[in-house]
């Protein structure tokens, strides 16, 4: 897969697919990570004289222009980022689109309006792809966090632009999670939380000749735990789930791959702030209350994993960790993760957004910009933006 570096961008018209989907709240940004890490590869087609065409989907304004999901706030915050203006485009394909791409200059830059404001970006039509490529001498792709969609302006576009290439942030997210499939440093710790067994089954299952050691926490804990027929009091369990948790359970066991699950609970009577809560041990778990954390034993046994790994990945919280009295398991991990002298992958939005509240964003190797891209790439299936690029 070639990089920005292997093109020439000089006085070219260079369609960068970013991943501005941010959270915005009273029209400005309050989470600019995404934003930040494009911005190597725009500077670098601006410092090389390329006209720099930034285009990105914002929320789900569901194919129809939609002030609420306008990409305005996103132009605003790159102009201060930048220290220059990012004129926004009031449309990202016909007459004004072509217009105002017309009229830049080398060393220029513009922000589409949200792709998603036409359907057919969603569906991937030939026609929208064909008039977004219309914009375009060169392609570069910078958005991992849509590169699992094969969408027009992240699959459909690309083979009518001459030149293609991923940019510097896709590249990363690329070079640094195929390490993990390909040539992890060993011990490789595998830390695994949020609600659902079944969002990340398939993760496991793509690990279990890669990792020596899972640390499985949050709701998805107690399908297992349920499956070794433990209590799990009113915990979240996906009874459908439990064969597969089994049989996964028992091919890590022939694989020698460890599984560690909680050996005690923070329980409450209800998962809200100033609910009731205590400790409680994995073999004597109140019927009447459910798992909103792990228990501090599990969090010093996970962080003495993570400090015995070479190679560590985190996806997913412990526990119910936007609030603060059920955060302290994640923010254990944050904290073990920070304080490893191994490489440390963190990916998956929950995961990212506890490391950003625990302050230790910059204290590990790399943040994935891309949540549900990043596990699939890690299920080891092929992402439809990477198949483009690579064509």
């Amino acid at each position: 897969m070639r990089t920005l570096r292997d093109l020439d961008v000089a006085g070219k018209r260079v369609f960068v697919r970013v991943d501005y989907n941010v959270p915005l709240e009273g029209g400005r940004v309050t989470d600019a990570t995404r934003i930040e890490a494009t911005l190597p590869t725009v500077r670098w087609i601006l410092e090389h004289d390329g006209k720099a065409i930034l285009a990105s989907h914002l929320g789900r304004p569901k194919g129809e222009a939609n002030p609420k999901y306008s990409l305005r706030p996103v132009a605003d915050h790159l102009s201060r980022l930048l220290d220059r203006a990012v004129p926004l485009v009031a449309d990202c394909v016909g007459p004004v689109a072509e217009a105002a791409v017309a009229a830049m200059k080398n060393g220029d830059v513009v922000l589409l309006e949200n792709l998603r404001f036409h359907a057919e970006e969603e569906k991937n039509d030939p026609s929208f792809a064909q008039a977004l490529a219309k914009l375009a001498d060169v392609y570069v792709d910078d958005a991992f966090g849509a590169a699992h969609r094969a969408h027009a302006s992240t699959h459909g576009m690309v083979k009518y632009v001459p030149a293609h290439a991923a940019g510097f942030l896709l590249a990363r997210e690329v070079e640094v999670l195929s390490k993990l499939l390909a040539a992890p440093a060993r011990p490789f710790v595998a830390v695994l939380g949020g609600a659902k067994v079944s969002d990340k089954i398939a993760v496991i299952e793509n690990l279990l000749d890669r990792v020596q050691v899972f640390c499985v926490g949050g709701a998805m804990a107690y399908t297992f735990l349920k499956a070794q027929g433990k209590p799990v009091g009113r915990s979240r369990v996906e009874d459908d789930r439990l064969d597969v948790a089994r049989e996964t359970l028992a091919r890590a066991q022939a694989k020698n791959v460890k599984v560690c699950l909680p050996v005690d609970h923070l329980a409450a009577d209800k998962p809200e702030a100033g609910a009731r809560s205590q400790i409680v041990g994995a073999d004597a778990f109140p019927a009447d209350l459910l798992g909103v954390d792990i228990g501090p034993a599990t969090a010093k046994a996970y962080a003495a994993e993570i400090a015995a790994a070479r190679t560590t990945l985190w996806n997913g919280p412990m526990g119910i960790f936007e609030i603060d009295a059920f955060a302290q398991g994640t923010m254990a991990i944050a904290e073990a993760l920070a304080m490893s002298k191994a490489t440390t992958v963190v990916g998956g939005g929950d995961s990212v957004a506890a490391l950003a509240r625990a302050g230790k964003i910059g204290a590990v190797t790399h943040v994935s910009t891309g949540g549900g891209a990043s596990l699939e790439f890690l299920e080891g299936k092929t992402l439809p933006g990477l198949a483009a690029l690579a064509s």
